[in-house]
């Protein structure tokens, strides 16, 4: 397990319908004349490597770090993400794919966990195949396909194994009468190495794909039609969730994640930074945070900076 601190940022900040509604504007001790109490001064913040959480967590933990916080990056799997925040001993992470992708985990720890805030409304996921592979279109042009699944040895190359996707895609083989497909696993980083690979030479492979996702930038892919909606139709939805209590520890913390938000335009912008051209991530959010000070005042607005 890697564990990174993070270096510095700043924001704003307005509220939110996510999770408990937020305290800073009720009288109290938690709330001063120049805005809620930094309280609990040190925060840690578990994330998977995935393309689109290293730049988001990073992110927030430098806006974070800007309003006087101590952030500890924590790179986990999923299992551990989510289970570190229900039992306390990790305070929140923006890695909450809902309602399909991370359902099992929301089923097992909601009566535990706070959830804050959608942080992004639409992030579709499905089996994806490159785009010279015209005729497969649909996860049911896989069902049967004699051809495609002996040029591939019948193959899904996935991921980490504790991903929610991988589980999708073991359902999506049930669904879709899938009966030789295998899902293997390894990595996100070794599933686009092979990726990559393949359309250099122009060869078949499926593997499962989601955005947002800086891959789509770099090659000319498809995700696959999913009438049966086994990755939850049109997409999920992102949240940033917290461990219980963290809105009365660390008030100040809590606003910021109420008014943390993403888009598409953000996220593209800084991804390929990082996963293409391996770029420090910590780097690349300080360089959009000194770029963009409108949009961060948006997210710290009402927060005091440090």
């Amino acid at each position: 397990m890697l564990s990174m601190l993070l270096a510095a940022c700043g924001g704003n900040g307005e509220e939110d319908d996510g999770g408990d509604a937020d305290s800073s504007g009720d009288e109290g001790s938690e709330e001063t004349s120049e805005g809620p109490e930094i309280g609990q001064e040190n925060l840690t913040q578990p994330y998977v490597a995935w393309a689109r959480e290293t730049i988001s967590t990073h992110l927030l933990g430098a806006l974070l770090e800007m309003v006087g916080y101590n952030v500890e990056l924590t790179q986990v799997e999923a299992g551990p993400m989510w289970s570190s925040v229900a039992d306390g001993s990790a305070d929140f992470h923006t890695s909450a794919w809902l309602p399909a992708t991370h359902g099992s985990y929301w089923d097992e720890y909601q009566n535990d966990i706070d959830q804050v805030k959608q942080v992004l409304d639409k992030a579709p996921l499905s089996l994806g195949v490159p785009s010279y592979m015209e005729d497969v279109n649909s996860l049911e042009d896989l069902q049967g396909n004699e051809e495609l699944g002996e040029a591939v040895n019948w193959e899904v190359v996935g991921i980490d194994p504790g991903a929610g996707i991988m589980e999708n895609t073991q359902e999506a083989f049930d669904v879709y009468g899938l009966d030789n497909w295998e899902l293997t696993s390894s990595s996100e980083a070794a599933m686009l190495t092979e990726l990559q690979d393949a359309v250099e030479n122009e060869e078949p492979i499926v593997v499962p794909l989601w955005q947002p996702h800086w891959i789509f930038g770099v090659l000319d892919l498809k995700m696959l039609e999913d009438p049966e909606e086994v990755y939850g139709g049109e997409g999920d939805q992102i949240y940033t969730v917290a461990r219980e209590g963290l809105e009365e520890d660390a008030p100040r913390a809590y606003k910021v994640l109420e008014q943390y938000e993403e888009n598409y335009d953000m996220i593209n912008e800084m991804m390929p930074k990082v996963h293409d051209e391996d770029q420090d991530p910590a780097e690349v959010v300080q360089e959009f945070i000194d770029n963009n000070p409108e949009l961060v005042d948006e997210w710290l607005d009402g927060v005091p900076r440090e």
